[in-house]
């Protein structure tokens, strides 16, 4: 978008959507480049929480021989996971390969979708937004990892472990896998992003640190929720994943305060406490 030149709404959408072709260039070489590596992806990134020397696992059971003598976590030496579609693991490669390319490319898409919208701030507003894009990839990137160090592992753990019968032989469908892969790791992603929700609608006057404050109690029993769909049915899992956001809510609620009172100071309004 050109600085000082008045844009119709056509062009408005022009612009936007060359910046989305960019963005959609970048996950298609980040989906390349992970295509061309995906099977030391695969054994190592992909599977690498269903193994006992996975990083999470050494750090649980190395505080367990300190406190208790012996391994709290020791996993079954073979996770066999089964291909029951003739195309399934082509499937899983292009799931894999436009995901991992998803999330290299992430910083790059907020960058475009920050030069789309830069031209319409103010010089102050430009300078403090430089923060804010790349406050939004961080968090995507630290929600990413807390998925897949904190989250998935231990519910991997509970799958793996439970047994209502010696009878039964473990066999996990490849797809299944994938699924729970992807709706952990990326589910977390995305659920980190809360704060910068709360930011533009604290900004445009929708939200308040009080309203936030006083439907706390609330927010909790929504994060529950939302903690229970982005992870399996086990209650391990779920609190896992619940404690994290409960963290994340505290810190909005930090941030919403931030955010009024400049809100406040600008307009010459009395600030909510």
């Amino acid at each position: 978008m050109s600085e000082g030149k008045e844009m119709s709404f056509w062009g408005h959408i022009g612009e936007l959507r060359s910046h989305l072709i960019r963005s959609l260039i970048a996950i298609i070489v980040g989906a390349i480049l992970v295509g061309f590596n995906v099977n030391w992806i695969m054994d190592h990134i992909f599977f690498g929480p269903t193994r006992n020397d996975f990083l999470t696992f050494r750090a649980v059971n190395h505080f367990s021989r300190e406190l208790i003598g012996h391994d709290s976590i020791v996993l079954p030496d073979h996770f066999a996971v089964q291909q029951k579609k003739l195309f399934q693991q082509f499937n899983v490669m292009m799931s894999v390969s436009i995901f991992g390319g998803m999330v290299a490319a992430f910083p790059y898409i907020v960058w475009e979708l920050w030069r789309f919208i830069s031209p319409a701030l103010h010089p102050n507003e430009r300078k403090n937004s430089v923060f804010l894009i790349n406050f939004v990839w961080i968090l995507f990137m630290v929600g990413i990892l807390c998925g897949y160090f904190l989250i998935l592992p231990f519910a991997i753990n509970f799958g793996l472990l439970f047994k209502i019968s010696d009878s039964i032989t473990q066999l996990f469908d490849l797809s299944d896998y994938t699924t729970l892969f992807m709706q952990v790791v990326l589910g977390m992603g995305i659920v980190f992003l809360f704060p910068v929700i709360v930011y533009f609608l604290t900004s445009i006057g929708i939200l308040t640190p009080k309203f936030m404050k006083t439907y706390r109690r609330h927010a909790i029993v929504l994060i529950m929720v939302v903690a229970a769909v982005i992870t399996p049915a086990d209650v391990l899992s779920m609190m896992m994943a619940a404690f994290p956001l409960l963290l994340l809510y505290e810190f909005s609620i930090m941030m919403s305060a931030y955010t009024y009172k400049k809100v406040q100071s600008r307009t010459d309004l009395p600030a909510v406490k």
